[in-house]
């Protein structure tokens, strides 16, 4: 049976976005709800809810007919940041029980020489981290046989405390992962109810405290994991799914539900990690690819950095304080969106977020109970947002409101209303262009080389302001900017990341044998689970890439190679791949130099056939379009001029808008500075180009 749609759901701190492609045509429509952190199922139903009643069909309808239902979720990720995972055990080797608390003995950039900077909460409180002699060695053979009775003990212990979850990681079970998993077994044994992590499985990478870290958090992760994957995957059953729910990833693909709950750690970054595909669609009908997708929502701001078509994934970093070994989408996250709240610190000086009023209670002008002035506010003030509400007046706003709450920062500061709005607008700024500079001027990239893509409802009026002050003269803004991250879901492939220890110097045809041999391997259980998930081999890719440096370097560097095999007559291949790269990277290599690999990574993807594109055919004309005017405010000196506002609807294809002006679309509100122009493509992207 042909289905009709593909439904993309992302879940923010204010507001859940739903997706609706329609495969034949590629049109697309895009809804809102608030989310409701409680209970996210519940966000889920009413977005439902929302689109059956645009169609004119019942939720059951709309599931039943999409081959397609993805979810991205902040469930993880709120767990993480809030200390609400499972209650959790660790088993190691006898002696190791402190390495997630000794952290390599490393203090986070920044507070590296802060005494009084406080330790990482610990995920596993001491007196749960139970040790076990056995020792594996460096070249992987048994030095201790397991102390089988120790692992009982540790048991014994969990079952007394509660334990719902327990991770399991051995010094150099990445070599010999014999006794991991006979521990697994007892485990599952004496405890069939907890859910279990073992780390050489997980993230079988050489490095003992980020596999124990990893796994740590993991199986901290997969309780809350498993909830929330139970709860919608039988939600969806019930409306007639005849599909399997993909869950995002925050290494940028898809995956079933299982997968997420025995990988939870994936689902830390789960719903930015889709804003880079988005992005680069984006940038296409343009011909950009060098791309820096920003999204600024409710609650926070992400950045993601896309170079030649490729996205930077980051791994073995710290993230919320605690040490991620597997890749992850590079996304740099700030305390700045739409619900960012302004306040004056101790020195007098005005400052905004990370604080937010999220959706529960929001800003003052959304009238729920919010008094504190946000950034949401602050637009409002300045003449930025429709007085009448967001959403095409289903979110009314609430002007007298966000001015009082604006009137707490500007009274102390004896400046005017406005002016302290625009103050706010100018630091909420400034925080968001810092974030920027971090993820491309900070890592050798010049801003000026790329594009600027604005995703997230609040992005829109910020946004020629960013490209400002970073000196990038193009932007480009789709219609779907508030929904981009759900709809760069549902252009995603399936992605699994398979990993193997390979410490090899390249210095003979053994080595090129071994690595050849584990590659194969690994790819083997990828492929294998991509065709019991229904994919025929004809859409399952392979890609590879190895971590490498030379002989007498401490860290490694990763270098991508092409899908060929691995013996003596390829290597001098491999062994280029990492000069180049090391070049790139460090500005030079040393050819004479030893090369070793350290470990190795199969990245295996399930091809999904993508939704046609969209393509508008609107001819209205800037008279048709033009609403009226609104006095807004562009400058420091908090005075507002008649600004001409229109109908993003009514805007024909073609059309230029020139600044300043603001176009109001359903969920955004474009902002378009003096020294802007903007004008609609037929890919249902406005195109923003600097004048002057």
């Amino acid at each position: 049976m042909e289905h009709a749609y593909r439904l993309g759901i992302d879940a923010g701190g204010t507001f859940t976005d739903f997706v609706v492609a329609n495969r034949a045509t590629g049109e697309v429509k895009l809804f809102k709800a608030l989310s409701t952190p409680s209970d996210p199922t519940r966000a889920i139903e009413n977005g439902l809810r929302l689109i059956a009643d645009d169609l004119g069909v019942s939720p059951s309808d709309v599931v039943s007919d999409c081959d397609l239902c993805v979810n991205g979720t902040t469930v993880g990720l709120n767990a993480l940041i809030t200390h609400r995972g499972g209650k959790t055990g660790l088993i190691c080797t006898a002696g190791h029980e402190d390495s997630i608390e000794i952290r390599n003995g490393h203090k986070e950039d920044g507070y590296r020489y802060d005494p009084e900077y406080p330790a990482a909460t610990m995920l596993v409180p001491r007196y749960l981290r139970k040790g076990v002699r056995e020792r594996v060695i460096s070249d992987g053979s048994i030095r201790m046989p397991m102390n089988e009775d120790d692992v009982r003990e540790a048991c014994r212990l969990f079952l007394k405390e509660g334990i719902e979850t327990v991770a399991i990681s051995f010094v150099w079970s990445v070599l010999n992962a014999k006794h991991e998993r006979r521990a697994a077994e007892i485990v599952r044994e004496m405890m069939p109810d907890a859910i279990l992590t073992v780390g050489s499985d997980l993230y079988p990478q050489v490095r003992e405290y980020t596999r124990t870290s990893t796994a740590v958090t993991n199986a901290y992760l997969a309780p809350v994991m498993r909830r929330y994957v139970t709860a919608v995957d039988s939600y969806f059953r019930a409306l007639g799914a005849r599909q399997p729910v993909r869950y995002f990833q925050s290494n940028g693909g898809l995956a079933i539900g299982q997968a997420m709950t025995d990988r939870s750690v994936y689902a830390i970054n789960s719903g930015p990690a889709s804003a880079p595909q988005a992005g680069l669609f984006a940038g296409a009908p343009f011909g950009k690819d060098n791309v820096i997708t920003v999204d600024m929502g409710g609650t926070s701001f992400d950045i993601t950095l896309t170079r030649n078509g490729q996205t930077n994934l980051n791994k073995n970093i710290d993230f919320l304080r605690y040490r991620i070994g597997v890749p992850m989408i590079q996304v740099e996250t700030l305390g700045a969106g739409g619900g960012s709240i302004g306040w004056i610190d101790s020195l007098g000086l005005l400052q905004v977020g990370p604080q937010s009023a999220g959706s529960e209670p929001g800003p003052a002008c959304y009238g729920r109970g919010g008094t504190e002035p946000t950034t949401s506010d602050a637009n409002l003030v300045l003449g930025y947002l429709n007085p009448d509400g967001l959403l095409g007046g289903k979110l009314p706003l609430d002007l007298e409101k966000a001015r009082r709450a604006v009137a707490t920062i500007a009274d102390p500061l004896n400046i005017s209303i406005e002016q302290a709005a625009y103050g706010m607008f100018t630091i909420v700024n400034n925080n968001m262009v810092n974030g920027i500079r971090r993820v491309s001027v900070e890592r050798g990239y010049d801003p000026r080389d790329f594009v600027l893509v604005g995703a997230g409802g609040a992005t829109a009026a910020h946004i020629t302001a960013l490209a400002r002050e970073m000196g990038i003269d193009t932007i480009i803004l789709p219609k779907l900017a508030s929904g981009l991250c759900a709809f760069g879901q549902i252009i995603s492939d399936v992605k699994y990341n398979y990993m193997a220890t390979a410490p090899l110097r390249l210095d003979n045809a053994a080595a090129c044998d071994r690595i050849e041999q584990l590659f194969e391997e690994i790819e083997a259980q990828g492929i294998a689970h991509l065709k019991a998930d229904g994919f025929p081999g004809t859409l399952i890719e392979v890609q590879r890439s190895l971590e490498m440096r030379y002989v007498g370097q401490v860290h490694e560097c990763t270098v991508d190679i092409p899908n060929f095999k691995i013996n003596e007559q390829s290597i001098d291949q491999v062994k280029n791949a990492f000069h180049a790269r090391h070049e790139e990277l460090y500005t030079y290599a040393e050819r004479h130099s030893m090369v070793e690999v350290v470990n190795i990574e199969s990245t295996i993807y399930g091809r999904i056939e993508k939704p046609k594109a969209p393509k508008l055919h609107d001819t209205g004309g800037l008279q048709e379009a033009l609403k009226g005017h609104r006095n807004a405010v562009f400058d420091a000196s908090g005075t507002p001029k008649p600004t001409p506002v229109y109908n993003g609807a009514a805007l024909g294809v073609g059309v230029a808008v020139a600044g300043p002006a603001i176009i109001e679309e359903v969920t955004t509100t474009i902002v378009i500075e003096p020294g802007w122009a903007a004008t609609l493509h037929e890919s249902g992207s406005y195109l923003l180009v600097r004048q002057d």
